[in-house]
């Protein structure tokens, strides 16, 4: 699968969030940039890891006029858990088809401990205000993913 171009107008989408409430890319157009980070599963630690670094740099992220939206396969109810238990304090979205991260070139075949598998891609997408995709982001650590966006953000905007 091949990610958007970037500057091109990033993939539309209508997503129900942790609360069941429809979250949608153009509800952002015009307000605020968009931090669209795709990760494979709620409650495993590398997952865990990244979202509670966004969480703990939630207030850089604002400075930035930047909101943060995380997509999983995830079912709503696991996501609503996944707020509660780690503090999180960023919007989560429900993928549990993964048309979305089909759409944005996430959904792939996977080696975990020498198992082959087709499942999500952590890739993360910077949105600008005006929609258009800024940049990719898929070559980073967890422990260091919301440094790498900070850094892309504070140089490109």
């Amino acid at each position: 699968m091949t990610h958007p171009k970037i500057g091109n107008m990033a993939p539309a989408f209508s997503l129900l969030n942790q609360d069941g409430d429809k979250v949608s890319l153009k509800d952002f157009k015009g307000k605020k940039n968009v931090l669209l980070y795709f990760y494979p599963r709620a409650m495993t630690p590398g997952c865990i890891t990244q979202a509670c670094a966004i969480r703990d740099y939630k207030k850089e992220f604002e400075d930035l006029d930047t909101v943060v939206l995380g997509v999983s396969p995830d079912p709503v109810g696991k996501l609503q858990n996944f707020i509660e238990k780690k503090a999180l304090n960023f919007t989560l979205l429900s993928d549990e088809d993964h048309a979305i991260a089909e759409k944005y070139g996430c959904w792939g075949m996977k080696k975990f401990m020498g198992r082959e598998f087709m499942g999500l891609i952590r890739t993360s997408f910077v949105i600008g205000k005006d929609g258009r995709l800024l940049t990719v982001l898929d070559k980073f650590k967890t422990k260091t993913h919301h440094e790498d966006a900070l850094a892309y953000l504070k140089e490109n905007l």
